[in-house]
């Protein structure tokens, strides 16, 4: 039996251009860098989780820092990640990214009374969706 998990820790995406990144995210969700330089963003949220910005290929060497070695790693293509809205937030949320120039690709209101997502693309094309937090609460 595996010991056990204490939660998701952080969310990691690669981007091509980190200044417009850092932007779009500052701006569009209201998120402030931890950290911040030229291959990496880290903006903590209110959950006490990251979501980390990661230039495009600088991350393919090993990190040697005091207390031990980072393994590489990279990711390419478009990938998907939601972070969680409140209950009653979807309106304001939605027209939020309209007023900042950012077009709701799709909506979907869950079955079974699990909640409501939003989906948008950021500037490098992953698929960002706010949804509300009942949706893996409820089967």
């Amino acid at each position: 039996m595996a010991p056990p998990l204490a939660g998701l820790l952080e969310t990691c995406l690669y981007v091509d251009d980190m200044e417009r990144s850092r932007d779009f995210y500052r701006r569009v969700l209201g998120l402030s860098p931890l950290f911040a330089e030229d291959r990496i963003t880290v903006f903590r949220l209110p959950d006490g989780t990251v979501l980390i910005l990661f230039a495009r290929g600088s991350t393919l060497e090993v990190v040697t820092t005091p207390g031990g070695t980072i393994p590489p790693h990279d990711g390419s293509g478009p990938i998907h990640f939601a972070l969680a809205i409140p209950e009653g937030s979807v309106d304001e949320w939605r027209d939020h990214l309209v007023a900042c120039g950012v077009s709701v690709e799709s909506e979907v209101e869950w079955s079974k009374g699990r909640g409501h997502s939003l989906y948008f693309r950021d500037p490098d094309g992953h698929a960002a969706e706010l949804a509300t937090r009942e949706l893996w609460t409820r089967s």
